[in-house]
């Protein structure tokens, strides 16, 4: 079997990450940091060779995967689709003010409910529904042995990838958490363990890499 690869990429740093603020559908820019993590990780993400790259629009994902464009050569989409979680009431609010001013629906969070983000925004189930959507539709255009990079969020990005290997977002939250900026998750293709006629299904190969200097 040749087996295909979804690698999914959370965007670089911005200040809103750096200052502990909820950013759901926010259009941040990546700071400086970010621009040098996501220069860092270009070229290993690159060198997947992809044959495209798709992202979420916003910009801090955008300017990464630009990054891995530049350097692989691989078509670049955007697609509204992978932004963040929509984080309602709570876009553009301290963590700190959200912890003094939500405390019951982040006490039905951390049960394991599966609540709007910020009383108006989404669920996880809801986000899965879209961000699997992208990849189904990324999945059927792949081919054999070949790769595409994903950028995305960190919400969004764990959602996807737990979607992808068939694990429910709910678990998923607290024991994958997210992904840092910068990193990524390597999931391949396999084939079942119980024979060659069985579906073949797609595996967590690595969490949360990345280069070096992409954790500055």
């Amino acid at each position: 079997m040749t087996v295909r690869r979804i690698v999914v990429v959370r965007h670089g740093q911005t200040e809103a990450n750096r200052a502990g603020v909820w950013q759901g559908h926010l259009d941040t820019e990546l700071s400086a940091v970010g621009l040098d993590q996501a220069a860092a990780a270009a070229p290993e993400l690159a060198a997947y060779d992809p044959v495209v790259i798709v992202s979420s629009d916003l910009r801090r994902a955008a300017v990464t995967a630009e990054a891995v464009a530049a350097l692989s050569g691989a078509p670049l989409v955007l697609d509204p689709r992978l932004r963040e979680v929509d984080v309602g009431q709570w876009q553009a609010m301290a963590t700190t003010t959200v912890r003094e001013r939500y405390p019951d629906v982040l006490a039905a969070m951390e049960r394991g409910e599966d609540v709007r983000r910020g009383v108006t925004g989404e669920t996880l189930g809801e986000l899965a529904g879209r961000v699997g959507a992208v990849v189904a539709e990324v999945i059927a255009d792949l081919p054999a042995g070949r790769t595409a990079v994903v950028v995305t969020h960190g919400v969004a990005g764990r959602t996807l990838v737990a979607t992808l290997i068939g694990m429910d977002p709910i678990p998923a939250a607290e024991m994958l958490r997210g992904l840092d900026n910068c990193h990524w998750a390597d999931v391949v293709e396999t084939a079942s363990i119980y024979g060659a006629s069985a579906a073949v299904t797609w595996r967590l190969a690595r969490w949360n890499a990345a280069t070096r200097a992409a954790t500055l």
